[in-house]
């Protein structure tokens, strides 16, 4: 991992990540007999750990953050860290990369299933529909995906990084329930969104959101 986030993949070596760790070329051979095999075993440790990072993290905040504009500050948080940059990394190098493709095809999928089984943990009260719930983990992971590039290179030096997410955050609360609180199911996703005829009044984002950051 600190090799991929300090020299990139084009700079990382299983040399170099044997003088960092420790070893022998000989240990690390017999553990590890190609840098292949080394990535791919350190791409099921990255995935695993930011998992558990975030999952711990969100248990141990405050009572009154447990929310979604607390589990997405924790996830932005994630998105910066260094497993999440070096994961990055292997997935960009793996467009030209014929070798290290096949191991990093997935890598989007892969993620995707752990925050929606994290959200499905950590929202047990949802009673969003499946398809919807799919699509919006979707585009929240693509959009963390392009602000975190972003962030590598300015590190929100002009904080444009910081209004997308609080305008996130204040649509969230619109859509995602209290945990323990009631939710309210999209009418395009319950019913088709074609009769506008019953569908409830809305409210203005900034009465509902009062209090968002």
């Amino acid at each position: 991992m600190e090799c991929l986030v300090d020299l990139g993949w084009s700079g990382t070596s299983t040399t170099e990540v044997a003088r960092r760790a420790g070893v022998s070329r000989g240990a690390q051979q017999h553990h590890y007999p190609t840098k292949m095999i080394l990535v791919a075993a350190a791409l099921e440790h990255l995935l695993e750990a930011q998992r558990l990072a975030y999952e711990t993290a969100f248990a141990v905040l405050p009572k009154e953050r447990r929310n979604v504009t607390g589990a997405l500050d924790l996830l932005w948080e994630v998105f910066r860290g260094r497993p999440a940059k070096a994961l990055m990394e292997l997935a960009v190098a793996a467009r030209t990369d014929e070798e290290l493709r096949p191991l990093c095809v997935d890598l989007n999928e892969r993620i995707l299933q752990t925050i929606a089984e994290t959200f499905e943990k950590l929202f047990p009260a949802n009673t969003l529909p499946p398809d919807f719930t799919d699509t919006m983990l979707r585009g929240l992971f693509a959009m963390f995906v392009g602000l975190s590039i972003q962030n590598a290179l300015d590190d929100d030096s002009r904080g444009h990084q910081a209004a997308v997410l609080r305008q996130v955050k204040e649509i969230a609360q619109l859509i995602v329930p209290e945990p323990g609180g009631p939710a309210s199911t999209p009418a395009s996703a319950a019913d088709g969104g074609d009769d506008e005829r019953d569908a409830p009044p809305q409210q203005a984002p900034a009465a509902t959101a009062a209090g968002a950051p």
